[in-house]
């Protein structure tokens, strides 16, 4: 469902409904922080597809939520024997 935030259609990815207004965006150095990477990583990660991004000027901001869903997403858990 798509809401409707001035001229624009404001909503997040498929999975994710909450208009815009309603997502926390972290900068690529917030990001690089809380994954604990480089903000090169970062930049990377954004200009592969692996974590979505908004541009602003001449900048990236990433939706909080997609940070966590990434990490949980490449999450490798280790068997013990």
């Amino acid at each position: 469902m798509a809401v409707e935030c001035g001229r624009f259609r404001c909503v997040m990815a498929a999975g994710d409904e909450r208009p815009l207004n309603e997502v926390q965006f972290l900068t690529v150095a917030e990001v690089a922080s809380v994954m604990r990477v480089s903000k090169m990583t970062v930049y990377r990660l954004v200009h592969s597809g692996h974590l979505p991004a908004i541009r602003v000027g001449r900048s990236f901001r990433v939706p909080e939520q997609a940070v966590h869903e990434y990490l949980r997403e490449s999450y490798v858990g280790v068997e013990t024997a």
